[in-house]
């Protein structure tokens, strides 16, 4: 990109691996996050919306709610990149809306002593239950992806968008895989029918789980995973680009 050209824009809706590495979570802008490497593989820069544990749900919020996505960010996008969906593919063991309202509960004692029991008891609740609840059943997964993609084509039916698979993940918190290869399969029904590439982040994922290179939460990725899927990320969206 020369001195003179505009600034290319990549937006990205995520949760917390667009920003979370194999030890902590880390600066948004840090080089080593899969956006940050597929941005400069693109020669762009980054707009991210983010946060730990957003669903598909989430991302349509923020998109639809959040003036600057809508009227900032979204305007600017040459790519759009979509990191939704791992979370909605966990074993939950209390539904969702119910988890939700535990920042809530007043007072604040009882709020931490909520907090905990959620914590030290949904290992155990899951595998009991074998995992048989998702956080965000398929279809409502579905729905929301599929809101996101058609309104970002609806602005902007110009703009190069790809959609990230969900992540396989090996977690002493979520001890279940049930969902997984199912949510695999309905991401790439999804792709085919609207016509958005997707990127399997599971080759470059599953050396970091094995090895131990990935986060000890069995969630995260190591770092040459966040290299391998941000740079898989820019050959899809680059070969859409148009002049």
């Amino acid at each position: 990109m020369s001195a003179h050209s505009p600034a290319r824009h990549l937006l990205v809706i995520a949760d917390s691996l667009a920003f979370h590495g194999p030890e902590r979570i880390e600066v948004p802008t840090d080089p080593r996050l899969y956006p940050q490497v597929c941005a400069k593989e693109l020669d762009a820069q980054v707009d991210l919306l983010a946060r730990e544990g957003w669903t598909s749900r989430d991302g349509w919020w923020a998109l639809t709610k959040d003036p600057v996505a809508y009227g900032v960010y979204l305007p600017r996008a040459d790519y759009v990149l979509i990191g939704l969906g791992g979370m909605d593919q966990l074993p939950a063991s209390i539904p969702v809306w119910l988890r939700n309202t535990i920042p809530y509960v007043r007072p604040g004692g009882l709020r931490r002593r909520l907090r905990a029991a959620y914590r030290d008891l949904t290992p155990t609740i899951i595998r009991t239950t074998r995992g048989a609840f998702r956080q965000v059943p398929q279809q409502v997964t579905d729905r929301y992806l599929t809101r996101i993609i058609e309104a970002i084509r609806a602005v902007r039916p110009d703009v190069s968008i790809a959609l990230l698979a969900p992540t396989p993940y090996d977690s002493p918190y979520y001890p279940a895989q049930r969902h997984h290869a199912s949510a695999l399969t309905a991401a790439r029904q999804l792709a085919t029918r609207l016509d958005v590439p997707l990127v399997d982040p599971s080759p470059f994922v599953l050396p970091g789980l094995r090895d131990g290179s990935a986060n000890p939460d069995g969630m995260h990725w190591s770092w040459q995973a966040h290299a391998s899927v941000g740079a898989a990320c820019a050959q899809v969206l680059g070969s859409l680009a148009r002049p």
